[in-house]
């Protein structure tokens, strides 16, 4: 569950924990810059930046588009109803993933802001403690069996449970500090019956990144036998 509210052309969705927290500025970058409280910032297509406020240290993410229409629209997203939107659905998605009980950061805080016919989102969520993804570990050396089996071990428990994720790549997958697996970015994920063909499909699209990464950094400790152990473990999980 999640709360909701307005202000003026804006809903914030919330966690419970924290709805009474949540403001406007929360979503501004410059807010936390203004206090000192940027801890880190991760660039891709978009910077992600990482905040410390109190004991939470939180993501906050802007909605970008990709692709030709991204390079026209940017941030810009035709309102169809707020349940309608990438932000309610990727918060509402992961609210739900928690509750399933897998790896997933928890959901702080949403917006969507919505100007006629068009909306812009942000969302935040609760930062992986002590965070390494699959793409910084290979930069810096081979993966282990053990961290070879977790990883598709709990790709398997997504999947068995039926997550679609629309871009499982080597940056969205985690580990913690405790050696814990995490998945991240759940835009335009969903919850579908669980099937063989967008189950492959995304372990396809995971192997896609293995081997892109691969061509574009000299320093890439992966090779072919380390997916086919991948994949194994993770059939194995499935059929668990």
């Amino acid at each position: 569950m999640f709360n909701q509210h307005v202000k003026n052309n804006h809903v914030i969705l919330s966690h419970p924990q924290y709805s009474s927290q949540i403001e406007l500025d929360w979503f501004e970058p410059n807010f936390w810059q203004q206090q000192q409280k940027i801890v880190g910032a991760k660039k891709g297509r978009a910077t992600a930046w990482f905040f410390k406020h109190a004991d939470l240290t939180a993501v906050l993410r802007h909605y970008w588009r990709g692709g030709l229409i991204g390079k026209l629209l940017s941030d810009q997203y035709l309102y169809w109803g707020l349940e309608q939107t990438r932000v309610y659905q990727e918060f509402s998605l992961m609210t739900r993933l928690i509750e399933l009980g897998l790896n997933v950061p928890k959901p702080i805080a949403a917006k969507v802001s919505r100007y006629g016919f068009i909306y812009r989102g942000d969302i935040i969520t609760e930062a992986v403690s002590g965070a390494k993804s699959i793409l910084d570990i290979l930069i810096e050396r081979t993966l282990s069996e053990a961290e070879i089996k977790k990883i598709a071990q709990t790709i398997a428990q997504f999947h068995s449970k039926g997550v679609y994720h629309a871009d499982l790549n080597i940056n969205n997958i985690l580990f913690d500090d405790s050696g814990d697996v995490y998945i991240i970015d759940f835009d335009r994920g969903e919850i579908k019956v669980p099937h063989k063909k967008w189950q492959q499909s995304n372990m396809s699209r995971l192997q896609r990144s293995f081997l892109k990464e691969q061509s574009r950094n000299s320093n890439f400790h992966w090779q072919q036998n380390d997916w086919q152990r991948l994949d194994k473990h993770y059939r194995d999980g499935l059929t668990q």
